[in-house]
């Protein structure tokens, strides 16, 4: 789907004058409250894993957020033998492109990440979607690491949809992570890489201004790159 969405979107640029990027998002960030249960400040680099349609923006969207020291584009939900992009596009091997996020608790919490992957990230109420992509593989998730996460995951899903931020109830899945795989080179940085190509434009750029906008205390300027083998911030 992502790929005759791609073709359309350029083929609809090149016959205009020239390119410019549309002036909102495919879909609209929401504000939210943020975590009644958080884990607690601790040392050393924990580790996230989301999912929540095209990796691509949101990627884009974490690498824009302090205290993440890495943020990788890739696959979780499914085996080591279907791993690929051009199989786990079938939407028949059980993963979800998703993103694996490290990050400084001492910088930012589990459940800031988890709110600002409800708000700005991408919209928790689509089933098997998001945006223009369809299928499994764009399926809301939450891979937990821990007990901790899987309590905070699943509390914060119910205080949302009790406080009915969103008017549909929230379809993200929570289970545990078995194995996450890092997704082939060429779509990693991607929004980055490539921030005028019609489908970032329209999709993913308006996240990161809206993280911008909605967490001004989270976002930093310079994203933290993959190729850049460092954290950034």
């Amino acid at each position: 789907m992502r790929r005759s969405v791609l073709s359309l979107l350029a083929a609809t640029a090149a016959l205009s004058l020239g390119f410019a990027a549309p002036t909102r998002a495919a879909e609209d960030a929401v504000v939210i409250p943020a975590p009644a249960m958080d884990a607690a400040p601790a040392s050393g680099i924990q580790t996230a894993v989301v999912a929540g349609g095209c990796f691509w923006g949101v990627q884009g969207v974490f690498q824009h957020t302090a205290g993440v020291v890495n943020a990788v584009s890739g696959y979780a939900g499914g085996t080591k033998a279907t791993a690929d992009y051009q199989t786990v596009s079938t939407g028949r091997t059980g993963h979800a492109e998703s993103v694996e996020i490290k990050f400084d608790p001492k910088k930012i919490s589990y459940g800031k990440i988890l709110q600002i992957y409800f708000s700005v990230a991408h919209d928790p109420t689509q089933l098997n979607r998001q945006g223009p992509d369809t299928g499994t593989q764009y399926r809301s998730a939450i891979f937990t690491t821990s007990d901790e996460q899987k309590k905070i995951a699943e509390a914060y899903i119910a205080q949302l949809d009790g406080a009915k931020v969103f008017g549909r109830p929230i379809v993200t899945k929570v289970g545990a992570l078995d194995a996450f795989y890092p997704a082939e080179a060429y779509h990693q940085d991607y929004l980055t890489l490539h921030p005028t190509q019609p489908y970032i434009a329209y999709n993913d750029i308006p996240k990161v201004e809206n993280l911008k906008k909605l967490f001004a205390d989270n976002y930093i300027e310079k994203p933290t790159l993959v190729s850049a083998g460092k954290a950034t911030n």
